[in-house]
């Protein structure tokens, strides 16, 4: 008890830190899903994501604008994805897996390029923390949960914008439809196509900045394989969160301790392995899904190619 309480505000810290990547792309993996999408190329794009931010930031000197171009990047690699799937209906896993093949492939050949034999060009800066007044004096949870960058307090924002976005807007509701029966939608004047595509961008914006968090957030220091599986934990995710934005929010708030408490645990038994602590998060969702993941299915058309001559 004595090493948890010692250890909270450094646990706190690294939980907040941990789960908003996860966070970003895990709502950009509901809106693929609510729309028949299941994208597991997340890792992919989120990889991308963090090196274009990286480099974009870096060469500018604004970090902001190295946010927005790992965002268009995130929606261009999520297009190949978008292209194959809806338009040529091809293997969703499949597809995703390409992306997760591919996407690395082009942030390591671009980190070679950008970085290349001076390793000093590896190194960037960090978007400032901003305390709230007031809530960031609070004992124990004062610096570690309100003393965040900017785009973590963004990312808890959207979630119960999202969340209002699908239970009362019309656009989220036709995302629904889509994801349920997408032939009975198109009867009801949803273009399913159009629905599909743009579900691939809001997938793309939100993994894309989920990437770039990590690189413009976590750490200054850009190296190879950033994400670190972050991008398959945003898919247990959505499925431990029942594919709400509010469940999203509490199993990736639910992940991130699991990684605190690795940062934590490495800190007070320096002399055991590493690596035994860093499964740690790895294993909970493991454990997550096997669980929690089949007692509820997700959307009815879920992974299914949508033909728009069939009935």
């Amino acid at each position: 008890m004595d090493f948890f309480m010692a250890s909270l505000p450094t646990i706190l810290s690294a939980t907040t830190l941990s789960a908003v990547p996860i966070l970003l792309a895990a709502l950009g993996e509901l809106f693929s899903e609510r729309a028949g999408l299941v994208n597991i190329g997340l890792e992919g794009i989120m990889a991308v994501g963090a090196f274009v931010a990286f480099a974009v930031g870096k060469m500018t000197g604004n970090l902001w604008l190295g946010l927005v171009a790992a965002m268009a990047a995130g929606v261009l690699v999520n297009m190949i994805y978008g292209l194959c799937t809806v338009t040529l209906c091809c293997d969703q896993v499949v597809c995703g897996m390409a992306i997760n093949i591919l996407a690395p492939a082009l942030a390591l050949f671009g980190y070679n390029l950008f970085v290349g034999s001076n390793s000093a060009n590896a190194t960037g800066s960090l978007m400032p923390h901003i305390q709230i007044p007031l809530l960031s004096q609070t004992p124990l949870l004062g610096d570690p949960v309100f003393g965040q960058q900017l785009l973590a307090y963004l990312a808890f924002i959207l979630v119960p914008l999202i969340g209002y976005f699908f239970r009362n807007f019309r656009g989220g509701l036709s995302f629904r439809s889509v994801g349920e029966n997408p032939q009975a939608a198109e009867t009801l004047g949803i273009n399913v196509v159009r629905v599909k595509y743009a579900a691939c961008v809001a997938c793309g914006v939100l993994a894309g900045a989920g990437g770039a968090f990590l690189s413009i957030c976590t750490t200054p220091i850009y190296i190879d394989g950033i994400v670190m599986g972050r991008g398959f934990i945003a898919l247990a995710t959505v499925i431990f969160g029942r594919w709400s934005a509010l469940g999203i929010m509490a199993a990736s708030l639910l992940f991130g301790f699991f990684d605190g408490l690795n940062v934590a645990l490495q800190a007070q038994f320096n002399a055991s392995p590493v690596m035994f602590f860093k499964m740690i998060p790895y294993a909970f969702t493991i454990v997550a899904l096997v669980f929690f993941g089949s007692r509820r299915a997700g959307p009815k058309a879920n992974g299914q190619p949508y033909y728009r001559e069939s009935r």
